[in-house]
């Protein structure tokens, strides 16, 4: 990985942060390619219960980089290649990989998220916005298509047309027509202490039971009823009796802080 995005662990918690603040976290190859290797790194650290996407400095992605629309078919084919593992060309993966990721995302939006960075959060789970932050799909300003997993991510949060106007217009809306919308979680004051209050919260739980449930939501709501029925009894039967799930019983019981076991 090059130093376009940066990692750090702690209690749990991964805080994987976007490092281009004097581009506004703009993303070019590089970055491509560190967030589908960080995504890669936490998912194998079985310690990591919960992340926090954010931005370096005061946005948390600008989108693409100019310098990447002006690259000519080159770039267009690293962008568009497949990545092992995953249904998601690079492009894809820096916001299809949070959604891949079996633990739950939380993205700080702050500033700006625009085009592939609006894209970027809403493979999130969880989005806490500052009051002042501004989203667009702005692709169409460029003459492309919203290409980064979109069609995947935002499919159950906003109704079609209403994308659809977004997207034609490549127009900024901020951070209440985003609530309105359903494509942000909350508005915070301090939207990164609110993530962090949050991720905490998750690392405090069991975690088999938060994988299970970021699985059953992610999966099950794509399914037939019989099938988002016999998916619930699948996930939660290795769950019952399980050393977690004793242990979250106990914990309970006798008034403690849990020790669960990662695995």
């Amino acid at each position: 990985m090059s130093d376009r995005v940066k990692i750090t662990i702690s209690d749990h918690v991964a805080e994987v942060m976007l490092n281009r603040p004097e581009k506004f976290n703009a993303l070019d190859v590089e970055t491509f390619s560190d967030l589908d290797a960080a995504a890669r790194d936490i998912e194998t650290d079985k310690s990591v219960r919960a992340v926090i996407l954010r931005g370096a400095g005061d946005n948390f992605c600008a989108g693409i980089d100019l310098g990447v629309l002006q690259g000519g078919a080159d770039i267009a084919a690293t962008l568009l290649a497949p990545v092992p593992g995953s249904p998601a060309n690079l492009a894809q993966r820096a916001a299809y990989a949070w959604r891949e990721l079996s633990v739950p995302v939380i993205c700080v939006v702050q500033g700006v998220a625009f085009g592939g960075g609006f894209q970027i959060a809403m493979g999130a789970d969880l989005r806490y916005a500052a009051r002042d932050a501004q989203l667009s799909i702005m692709e169409a300003k460029w003459g492309l298509i919203p290409d980064m997993a979109i069609s995947a991510t935002l499919r159950h949060v906003v109704a079609p047309d209403r994308v659809k106007e977004l997207a034609f217009t490549a127009g900024v809306f901020d951070a209440q027509e985003a609530l309105r919308l359903g494509v942000v979680t909350r508005i915070e004051d301090d939207p990164l202490a609110s993530a962090r209050l949050m991720a905490a919260t998750i690392a405090d739980r069991s975690p088999d039971a938060i994988r299970g449930i970021k699985r059953l939501i992610n999966e099950g709501w794509n399914l037939s009823e019989a099938e988002a029925l016999a998916l619930e009894a699948s996930i939660q039967a290795p769950l019952l009796g399980g050393a977690n799930q004793v242990e979250a019983v106990r914990s309970n019981l006798e008034k403690r802080k849990a020790k669960y076991v990662d695995q």
